[in-house]
């Protein structure tokens, strides 16, 4: 099964032979060897570029073992470099290699070497990869399969592809099992042995425990705000467990740095600042998320806002969770000041959106609802509720748009319509 992941392919050739050192981040699994072992080298390939010119080292094989040495790494592939012709590096898994930014930093000045790496562990966090690379690093971050890299290959029609993608999410391994047994077990096991005991592993965790189940609380509580102290009152009130801020603060960085989770922060929308005191934290894969839970804990209300998080971050939004003050009188006629939120506020260079995810609006109170906060917002930028009812694309005279969810996923330029 060839998987087209065109909206990374894309990226890389928008950044070839930019004098750069591209790195694809992402969280394992999510497919990133394959992008740049087979569908950019195809790439590659299609463009006349011979085989001795496009240079394929994958450090987690026995095969590369001696090239571990970052010094015979650098010998090894400077041997290669015959002519003055343009030659191409891709490089997966570097971080296996010690001090690997020294050999690379050393290769870049090579006029004719374009260099791609991969790296899936907390080294790879861009602030990180950008520093080591002296400003040479130019990240392209790799996702799961979004819903419409997943639906062209799911076997069955659109709807129920969206309740299989709503429960075991778009790592591509997931296509290829057929029943909901296999896919349980795959993510299961791939959070267990993988995830979780990378982490433990990478930072000399002692006791899993506290990662586990602070895991399990995250999830629990996906698109919920909270904070390291509040997460700490939830292990002393319900586990009986004396954790610090501190502990915790450490341990979802190091959820994020393995790109497991994405925190939202809070903004102001009027008062255009964050608000640091609570955050809300979104899982990069969703399958991972209710695989954490055994499958027990089926919101969809809250699976899609996550889903449509995800999407976001996909199209390269900066994705924010905005707060407006909403000002009105009480029982008695005094005025009052209530926060209202939106779900979404998404930003690009000079673009603006304003998305509210809402599962259902079955009534006129829900509609008005979902409303209110964007209306509440007295700018020009476009405001969407993005829902799971049947409906066909409308605006309201308010000018709101309402758009059915498969429809948004589905349509990359959605949000402009």
């Amino acid at each position: 099964m060839v998987i087209k992941r065109d909206i990374y392919i894309q990226k890389l050739i928008s950044r070839k032979d930019n004098g750069a050192i591209k790195v694809i981040t992402g969280v394992r699994r999510c497919g990133k060897s394959y992008i740049l072992f087979n569908l950019y080298y195809e790439y590659l390939r299609s463009l006349g570029i011979t085989e001795d010119h496009v240079v394929k080292i994958a450090f987690d094989s026995d095969e590369y073992e001696e090239l571990l040495d970052y010094r015979k790494l650098g010998a090894y592939i400077r041997s290669l470099v015959k002519n003055s012709e343009p030659y191409y590096l891709l490089l997966d898994e570097i971080q296996f290699v010690p001090d690997f930014e020294k050999v690379l930093n050393g290769l870049n000045r090579y006029e004719n070497l374009d260099i791609y790496v991969t790296g899936s562990n907390s080294r790879f966090l861009s602030s990180d990869v950008l520093s080591e690379f002296r400003g040479r690093g130019d990240e392209v971050r790799i996702y799961p399969l979004s819903f419409a890299e997943f639906l062209p290959y799911f076997d069955g029609d659109k709807t129920v592809a969206w309740r299989d993608f709503l429960t075991y999410g778009g790592l591509p391994r997931i296509l290829y099992f057929k029943t909901d047994e296999q896919k349980s077990l795959y993510l299961q096991n791939l959070f267990t042995e993988t995830y979780l005991k990378d982490i433990a592993d990478r930072h000399n965790l002692r006791d899993e425990t506290v990662l586990d189940t602070l895991v399990k609380i995250l999830s629990s509580a996906t698109g919920s705000l909270t904070n390291p102290t509040k997460l700490t009152n939830t292990f002393k009130s319900e586990l009986k467990k004396d954790v610090s801020d501190k502990t915790i603060k450490s341990y979802i960085g190091y959820l994020e740095d393995s790109f497991l989770i994405s925190e939202a922060q809070r903004y102001d929308v009027k008062g255009k600042k964050y608000i640091s005191t609570t955050t809300k934290f979104y899982f990069t894969d969703i399958g991972l998320r209710n695989a954490v839970l055994n499958f027990r804990q089926y919101e969809p209300t809250h699976l899609m806002e996550n889903i449509i998080y995800n999407e976001l971050k996909v199209r390269g939004y900066n994705v924010d969770v905005g707060i407006v003050d909403v000002y009105g009188k009480d029982g008695s006629g005094k005025s009052v000041k209530t926060s209202v939120e939106i779900d979404f506020v998404c930003n690009q260079g000079s673009l603006r959106y304003y998305v509210q995810s809402a599962y259902s609006l079955p009534d006129s109170q829900k509609i008005d609802q979902e409303k209110k906060p964007l209306l509440n917002v007295k700018d020009f930028f476009k405001k969407i509720i993005i829902v799971n009812d049947n409906i066909k694309l409308w605006r309201s005279d308010d000018g709101i748009v309402f758009m059915n969810v498969l429809d948004f996923l589905c349509d990359k330029n959605s949000l402009d319509f």
